[in-house]
């Protein structure tokens, strides 16, 4: 007899229930003095009583109650005691639920059943749902011995012939042990999903090919997290375990000569196709490896894109061309998401094709297309600590080759002094990103990111550097509704009295954030300032529409 009785797919609870949805301590029953409670403990299939949720505990339970996890239908038998039989007068297979429901059960058992259909019949092992993750389990692990069997080195076959060596041992395998498979497995389906597990990076594939996909994120094997226009969702896919997540980093980080271990736990890298790859392992990451990844578009984004996503209006996207052709120094601020690095890759490519221009990132992520072009990317140190390439150094070095223009994807340390002294030495038109929840605070930002190089400047000399360097600060921010918008950009006039001073030119006036649709509604704006640096490109002779600087109440 038994107070506790725990349900889920570990061997350690007394009712072991199996399927992907079930996790391993996924309910608690426990009998009190008032009779039978049940408690949810976790699992992404809900616990009902009767057909309605439960959140936390719910009792006391009859015997006439049906209790639902995922597939499984179950019933609570409890004596006039206080204790829980263990449920020895019935057996729940491993792959599915119970087949037929047992004889008299013993006093307090908890009985497993699957869902009855319309017909009222019960439903046979064959009809239930097949945990299709384990059957990739154990359709990899076969290959795994394969192909140790058959000594194939891996190594030395290109990734073509490996893919096409793993495919035809993964037609063996299954033809061999596994032609009996259920047939409401999908065999090409299965066969898939080993292989992208295999030799490619697991359920994440399907995820990278979807271009509704945005970002995703994985928190542990079986826990994985998208995001789709804007918005966070949890997916249905996770990989089978841990190990699985291990080798899938590893087949990111292996090509770009970087590496991933328990000296080095952290890891930023790129996909080939350019997405951006943060991955961190135990002993660091307490649930297990984790990945994130922020795609990019397959498509190259111009401009006009930004139309169409709302992002932006006409007014603002005509004056941040001519801003940047006319060699502006800008710097793109928002928080983390808010598209930082998708309007530098934009903006840059209003830079004239004749001017040179060195990139320089962490990962590499911009993907400009002008013919004169350098793309530098920092470098880790190796085993012993050797050979760390940093923005700095790469900073320095961008000095001597002769640039027009100097790109920087995101400015976060003493990196940004010898940015500013590159704007301030003949490479005007430069460009780089900061985190900031404002304009205003990406000025104090830059301040702290320029005393970072340790060169213990008076905080007079950092704001005229500023103040000297900087013409603009473009200021983007993701809305909780997911979607993003410019909302500021904003010209840097110049120091008075030891402050920087900042004018708006576009603003964007938010006035619900709860529209027909869900999304923030509002209007992008000009404030009626006209910037200060009009004036010089008129005598230049560049032609400039001022009537986009006008106020909307001036429109009438």
């Amino acid at each position: 007899m038994h107070n506790e009785c725990g349900i889920g797919r570990s061997e350690e609870n007394l009712v072991i229930l199996q399927g992907w949805s079930i996790a391993k301590h996924h309910a608690l029953i426990r009998a009190q003095d008032e009779g039978m409670f049940i408690e949810s403990t976790g699992g992404r299939a809900q616990v009902r009583v009767n057909g309605n949720a439960i959140k936390e505990k719910l009792g006391p339970i009859s015997s006439t109650d049906i209790v639902e996890i995922g597939d499984y239908r179950l019933r609570i038998f409890s004596d006039s005691g206080s204790r829980v039989a263990a449920p020895g007068s019935i057996q729940v297979p491993h792959d599915g639920p119970a087949t037929d429901p047992a004889p008299a059960p013993a006093v307090g058992a908890a009985v497993a059943t699957p869902p009855a259909s319309d017909s009222t019949e019960i439903a046979t092992t064959a009809d239930a749902p097949p945990d299709i993750v384990v059957w990739r389990e154990r359709v990899h692990a076969s290959l795994v011995k394969q192909m140790d069997l058959r000594r194939v080195d891996v190594r030395s076959l290109t990734d073509a012939a490996l893919r096409e060596k793993t495919i035809e041992l993964i037609e063996a395998v299954m033809d061999k042990e596994y032609a009996d498979l259920p047939k409401i497995i999908n065999r090409r389906m299965l066969a898939k999903q080993v292989l992208d597990e295999a030799i490619g990076l697991g359920p994440l594939e399907d995820l990278i090919d979807d271009n509704t996909v945005t970002e995703i994120m994985v928190n542990a094997h079986d826990q994985i997290y998208i995001e789709r226009s804007g918005r966070i969702e949890k997916s249905a896919v996770h990989f089978t375990n841990d190990r699985a997540v291990l080798s899938a980093i590893e087949r990111i980080v292996a090509p770009l000569g970087r590496r991933i271990d328990e000296s080095s736990p952290m890891v930023d890298a790129r996909l080939k196709d350019g997405s951006r790859v943060n991955a961190i392992i135990p002993p660091i990451a307490l649930r297990g490896p984790s990945i994130s990844i922020r795609k990019f578009a397959k498509k190259k984004l111009v401009g006009r894109d930004l139309l169409g996503y709302g992002s932006i209006n006409e007014g603002m996207l005509a004056f941040l061309e001519t801003a940047v052709s006319e060699r502006k120094n800008i710097v793109v601020t928002g928080g983390t998401g808010s598209g930082k690095t998708t309007l530098l890759n934009i903006l840059s490519n209003f830079i004239p094709a004749r001017d040179r221009i060195v990139t320089i990132e962490d990962a590499a992520e911009l993907k400009l297309v002008q013919p004169n072009l350098v793309a530098l990317e920092a470098r880790p140190p190796n085993l012993e600590g050797k050979g760390q390439v940093t923005i700095r150094d790469l900073v320095k070095n961008a000095l001597r080759m002769r640039p027009d223009r100097i790109v920087v994807g995101e400015c976060r340390g003493g990196e940004t002094l010898d940015m500013l002294q590159a704007m301030n030495t003949g490479h005007e038109g430069s460009l780089t990103t900061a985190h900031a929840n404002s304009p205003r605070d990406a000025i104090s930002r830059i301040e702290v990111m320029v005393l970072m190089a340790g060169m213990e400047l008076p905080m007079a000399v950092v704001r005229e550097q500023i103040a000297s360097a900087v013409d603009m600060i473009v200021h983007q921010r993701r809305f909780p509704c997911g979607s993003r918008k410019v909302t500021h950009i904003t010209e840097v006039t110049g120091i008075e009295s030891g402050t920087i001073q900042l004018q708006d030119i576009f603003h964007y006036k938010v006035r619900t954030h709860h529209g027909a649709d869900g999304k923030v509604e509002g209007t992008f704006e000009a404030t009626g300032a006209i910037p200060e640096f009009m004036e010089e490109l008129a005598d230049r002779g560049v032609k400039i529409d001022l009537s986009i600087f006008r106020k909307p109440a001036e429109e009438y």
